[in-house]
C-alpha cells in the first residue's frame, strides 16, 4: 500500500464525490467524517465548515491508493 499523502481540500472534494462521500461530523460532538450512508449519528454538513473546522483544529487529508483519512497535520 502507497504511503499516505497530504492532499488539499480540493483534492478531497474530488476524490469524496467520485466515491460518493460527504463531508460529515458527529452529532453533539466535533469529530470529523467523510461519509456515504445517512446515519442517525452524522451531520451533513458543507465543504466550507469542514475545511474551517479541520483548519482550526490543526488537521488535513491525507490519501492513500484512493483511501482519505483525516490526521494531525505534520
Amino acid at each position: 500500500m502507497p504511503a499516505l499523502r497530504e492532499i488539499t481540500f480540493e483534492a478531497a472534494r474530488r476524490i469524496a464525490a467520485e466515491k460518493g462521500l460527504q463531508p460529515s461530523k458527529v452529532k453533539g460532538a466535533n469529530v470529523l467524517r467523510f461519509s456515504k450512508n445517512p446515519s442517525e449519528k452524522l451531520e451533513v454538513i458543507t465543504w466550507d465548515e469542514f475545511e474551517k473546522t479541520a483548519v482550526s483544529r490543526r488537521l488535513a487529508v491525507y490519501e492513500s491508493g484512493g483511501w482519505m483519512k483525516l490526521m494531525a497535520r505534520k
